[in-house]
């Protein structure tokens, strides 16, 4: 039976560009996609959040551009600005329809964004 399972994912940048920014959303997703068997069809929404000093695009338009990806749903929005926390951060939540169980979903956190969840890491891209 299918579910609805959230899969997590992190990436940072070294700054505040728009194609930077683009690039390592895309470099994120696929690897979220690719370690998951992700379908676009299986994708319910993506949900996106950058840290405060990202100003220069919505990473929103790295997914949109990819093929099969122009109906499904995708918000970005600022995330929480809480002392001392990791700058330069995109965060996405990819909400899929999927048979695995939880414990099969695989989280992508990528290059400093691996301090945030060093028990889920997949990869340390630098």
């Amino acid at each position: 039976m299918q579910k609805v399972r959230g899969i997590r994912g992190a990436t940072t940048v070294t700054h505040d560009d728009q194609t930077i920014i683009l690039d390592a959303t895309k470099e994120l997703i696929d690897q979220i996609v690719t370690s998951n068997e992700v379908q676009p069809d299986d994708v319910c929404s993506v949900f996106i959040t950058v840290t405060h000093d990202l100003t220069a695009t919505f990473p929103a338009l790295a997914v949109r551009q990819m093929a099969g990806w122009d109906f499904v749903p995708i918000m970005c929005a600022l995330e929480i600005n809480v002392t001392n926390s990791l700058p330069l951060c995109i965060r996405l939540m990819v909400l899929v329809n999927t048979d695995k169980p939880q414990r099969d979903i695989t989280h992508v956190y990528l290059r400093e964004a691996t301090r945030l969840r060093p028990d889920l890491a997949t990869s340390t891209v630098s």
